[in-house]
């Protein structure tokens, strides 16, 4: 399973991100003429995309499952598609987490499979006819929002308030998919997570949904000594969050997004819990990625989305075709 560690300078200007800038330019342009050549894909069913514009976390996986848990409560039958980055699955093929690994469909699909049917693919139209013909009424794209073969009803960009757009290049120069202004230009609304501390709000001109990521079982960590690791886009965040919820962390051990860990590096990060009577502690996705006990050995984490004006959500995804329930039970009627 391929790894990403995200150099230090796309985080600040200097000579590195000016050095390729041409080589970011190239990589902009041939972004352009690929969303210039495409015709879209029209599924029969809403599409509703999560996205980001930085290569990294940004929070897209939460907002795509509490999008999924919000569409459910409403009347649809959602399914989510992905590309299962990290894995050697092509697809389409759904995910089953009683067979699959991380390494054949990826660890954030096999953590979405708890909530939704999942379909994972390298081609997101054939995910989508796929997930249509099984019966759902809606898709959830978690990721894809720079790829213009399949439609958007509604697309949602998610941003991070504490490292924004980093340096504000595009890749190899920065973190960027591609230039701020066209994707937000391609942009329904932007998701605004934690605290905007780059103050991003007031410049962008979508509507900005503000959310933060909030720990489901903090209390499972209170007043105990760990040791965290994590292998996510931004592993300080997870170290911080664990902080705040009052653990003592005695150690942390950041690893590359997407790491695959070895039996013989979970040994040694369980020896040093253990030489200090403390408890090793990682994230859900991290968790998706071990094999055998240590799935159930090592204790997560787990956060989720909390909406600061959840009415606003809604509202967006009420206004797409069929993003309600009465639409949505009148299509499923449609289908027969």
């Amino acid at each position: 399973m391929p790894t990403l560690s995200p150099p230090d300078f796309w985080s600040r200007p200097g000579l590195m991100p000016s050095l390729l800038q041409p080589a970011a330019r190239a990589y902009a342009a041939l972004g352009a003429v690929r969303h210039a050549l495409a015709t879209p894909y029209r599924a029969p069913v809403p599409v509703i995309c999560v996205g980001n514009l930085v290569a990294g976390g940004a929070g897209k996986t939460p907002v795509a499952e509490s999008l999924v848990s919000l569409l459910a409560a409403r009347g649809r039958h959602p399914a989510i598609l992905s590309r299962g980055y990290g894995g050697s699955e092509p697809g389409p093929v759904q995910v089953d987490a009683a067979k699959h690994r991380a390494r054949a469909v990826g660890d954030e699909p096999l953590m979405l499979s708890r909530l939704a049917p999942v379909w994972v693919a390298r081609d997101r139209v054939a995910a989508a006819r796929a997930a249509v013909a099984a019966g759902a009424d809606c898709l959830v794209m978690d990721d894809g929002f720079q790829n213009p073969g399949l439609a958007k009803d509604l697309s949602l960009l998610v941003i991070d308030g504490a490292y924004g757009l980093g340096n504000g290049r595009v890749m190899p120069a920065g973190p960027l998919r591609e230039p701020a202004f066209r994707g937000l230009a391609r942009a329904d609304a932007v998701v605004l997570i934690g605290e905007d501390a780059l103050d991003l709000g007031p410049r962008i001109t979508k509507p900005v949904l503000r959310a933060a990521l909030q720990p489901v079982n903090a209390a499972d960590f209170a007043g105990r000594k760990v040791v965290a690791f994590a292998g996510i886009g931004r592993p300080e965040k997870f170290f911080a969050t664990l902080a705040a919820c009052g653990a003592q962390v005695l150690a942390r051990h950041g690893f590359p997004d997407h790491h695959a860990y070895s039996e013989a590096e979970l040994r040694n990060l369980a020896a040093e819990a253990a030489a200090n009577a403390a408890t090793l502690v990682t994230t859900t996705k991290d968790r998706m990625r071990m094999e055998g006990a240590w799935r159930e050995r090592v204790p997560a984490l787990a956060v989720a989305i909390a909406w600061q004006d959840r009415g606003a959500l809604l509202r967006l995804v009420d206004a797409v075709p069929g993003g309600n329930q009465e639409t949505g039970e009148a299509a499923r009627r449609s289908r027969g």
